[in-house]
């Protein structure tokens, strides 16, 4: 809980370069609107004009479809997500993802399928194999390890599938103690607990025995159930445990750990009463070797994400064989890996360690044995790194590091509810794949937003450049304060809403990840604003004076040329937001439904603004013939025919 409160939740990369967007756009109104104001005045048009004129440049300069677009951009991310198992509890979550370089995942119930079950168990002198044809389950001794598995044990089995309840370690032994025909009928009544912590790593109960005495059970980690005994049962009883045995012991659960199976480390003692140290003066019985099959789909997903730049370590409780193999085998980490354990970061001062030990954290894949306080500081230590960080999480002690990550991302199906509500993300299916998908869905989501923020601004700064050149070379303004309203307030939000909605152009996994402290707007965004922006305005320059000078219309009339020249130069912009490395007719935004009924739309509403009676009397906007709507409809078709080369440009670089 202390661990939890001194966790802080920083602000989305998403929240960072939107704030620092929306400083820059308001200083760089006004310098606009002052100069295009100041211009015309010393051009000698009407002071109220230019004022009308400059507050409706500085609602054009300020792209504030942003907001809308972007949150109704976030939401239908989270929408896809959930129909992907992943449960989104933070709106600007879900850009974050896309910006992951760094997840930190657990083992069990993610990379594995968390369906464990007991395949061996070690005894003093020998080992039983659970899987084989022959078992000889009728030992004493394994009887008597399945039963302190039974007894130290808070699920229940139940009846099929749906009876099952509880951690799925537990239920392995409840299974394997069911197959050797151990029962709970052979169950002594409990009389207390010892429930498991971090600092221990073992579990004890303590049972009523016919005798009045007590029978103590105990369960945990290997090497701390080993340390913890002074007597071994052998196949004569209880008899010393020397030192040389113990690691006997520790070194027969570390060959077991190598192939990857899990050890249980099972002992038990009698005593008078129950006020006797739960875990001093034990017998040990067995350990227990229980393995967890993993996920078909882990190493495909694994792949995907060092491909896509993403990496990928483990952290998990378990032994660091045990971890180093399932890392292997899932792609995280290649032959001869070994885990860092999470001994050796106990109680270290990450942020002034020897540069020799970060070294080793920067080169790490797995950790095991990691305490909750360790997950923490090593998500805080990766963040100091530059990593933009998700971890994956389920249990009570998770909670802390979940908060502190940039991507907290709990198990719904085996998750604790702390767990869960600390959490930014909760799995439906607890599944590694469901990650990566998440990850690809936030790159496509941020790819949105730059799209369409990029294609505002474009829109919103040929406005600017129209009206400013116009004026300051002494032209009759091209566009009037309501029409420039009207293109930036209906015409301009609906193609970038549609750019909002995109599924991407399927590439996503290919890129690395953007670098954390990118702006939402790089230089090569600002080249492509501008350059554009530059096109629409030609396109419209020529069409104004083509009107002017070459149809010979009066200039009420040219206006309107220039305002459906900008118009329809906007809307076929859109075709410029494509990714650079795609294809000029086959990309994600040709194949975007939402692009084509957005583009019906605002076409309907400039026939509207033509031709419906009364509006196009309060936009002032005279016919100009067919003459002048041929030329503005040849002039709006430059944008993107010089588009185009603007984006294979890029493409080149």
């Amino acid at each position: 809980s202390q661990l939890a409160m001194a966790a802080s939740t920083e602000p989305t990369p998403l929240e960072h370069q939107l704030t620092r967007l929306g400083q820059r756009l308001v200083w760089l109104t006004i310098v606009l609107a002052v100069a295009i104001i100041i211009t015309g005045l010393a051009q000698g048009h009407p002071l109220t004009s230019m004022i009308q004129t400059g507050v409706a440049l500085a609602v054009a300069a300020i792209p504030e479809g942003i907001p809308v677009v972007a949150t109704l951009s976030l939401a239908r991310g989270m929408w896809r997500m959930v129909q992907r198992n992943a449960l989104i509890s933070r709106l600007s979550s879900v850009e974050t993802l896309g910006a992951t370089t760094l997840i930190l995942t657990d083992k069990t119930g993610t990379l594995t399928e968390n369906r464990m079950s007991v395949v061996q168990v070690l005894l003093d002198g020998g080992s039983v194999d659970l899987d084989g044809p022959e078992t000889g389950l009728a030992e004493d001794r394994l009887r008597a390890a399945l039963k302190i598995g039974m007894l130290c044990n808070n699920a229940e089995l139940g009846d099929g599938d749906e009876g099952r309840i509880g951690d799925p370690t537990e239920l392995a032994l409840l299974s394997a103690a069911r197959q050797a025909g151990v029962t709970e009928d052979e169950a002594e009544p409990r009389l207390l607990q010892h429930a498991f912590e971090s600092d221990s790593l073992m579990m004890a109960t303590v049972h009523a025995l016919p005798d009045g005495g007590a029978l103590y059970a105990v369960k945990g980690a290997p090497e701390a159930v080993i340390a913890s005994c002074s007597e071994v049962l052998g196949a004569e009883g209880p008899r010393p445990l020397s030192a040389e045995a113990k690691a006997d012991w520790i070194a027969r659960n570390a060959d077991a750990a190598s192939e990857g199976l899990r050890g249980i480390g099972l002992a038990m003692k009698r005593t008078d009463g129950t006020e006797d140290a739960p875990y001093e003066g034990l017998t040990l019985v067995a350990i227990a070797c229980l393995a967890d099959p993993l996920r078909k789909d882990v190493p495909p997903a694994i792949a995907a994400c060092q491909s896509a730049g993403v990496r990928v370590i483990m952290l998990t409780g378990d032994h660091a064989e045990t971890a180093a193999r399932i890392a292997k085998d899932a792609g995280i980490s290649g032959n001869g890996a070994v885990a860092i354990e999470g001994r050796d970061l106990t109680g270290l001062d990450l942020e002034n360690a020897p540069e020799e030990t970060l070294d080793r954290l920067r080169k790490a894949s797995v950790f095991a044995r990691v305490a909750p306080a360790t997950k923490l500081d090593l998500v805080s230590f990766y963040q100091r790194e530059g990593e933009t960080v998700a971890m994956t999480g389920d249990g009570v002690n998770d909670a802390p590091a979940l908060k502190k990550a940039d991507i907290g991302i709990a198990m719904g199906q085996r998750g604790t509810q702390v767990a869960r509500e600390a959490a930014h993300m909760v799995l439906k299916d607890d599944d590694f794949a469901t990650i990566v998908e998440a990850v690809r869905q936030g790159r496509v989501i941020f790819g949105n937003i730059r799209k369409f923020i990029v294609y505002l601004m474009s829109c919103n700064l040929s406005e600017i450049l129209v009206v400013g050149i116009a004026v300051g070379v002494g032209l009759p303004s091209p566009l009037l304060p309501l029409q420039i309203l009207f293109l930036n307030l209906v015409t301009d939000v609906f193609p970038a809403l549609a750019l909002g909605l995109g599924h991407g152009d399927g590439h996503e996994m290919r890129r690395p990840p953007r670098d954390r402290a990118e702006p939402i707007l790089a230089r090569r965004e600002w080249g492509r604003i501008i350059a554009l922006g530059v096109i629409v305005t030609l396109a419209t320059m020529l069409a104004f004076g083509g009107a002017l000078y070459g149809l010979q219309l009066a200039p009420a009339a040219a206006v309107t040329v220039a305002f459906v020249t900008l118009a329809l130069g906007q809307l076929w912009n859109v075709f410029n937001m494509r990714e650079a490395d795609t294809h000029a007719l086959r990309n994600d935004v040709t194949r975007n439904p939402y692009v084509w009924g957005a583009l019906v739309l605002c076409l309907v509403l400039i026939a509207g603004a033509l031709w419906l009676p009364g509006l196009s009397d309060v936009l002032q906007l005279p016919s100009p013939g067919i003459a002048g709507l041929t030329l503005a409809g040849a002039m709006s078709l430059l944008p993107p025919l010089l588009g185009h080369l603007v984006v294979s440009r890029a493409t080149r670089r």
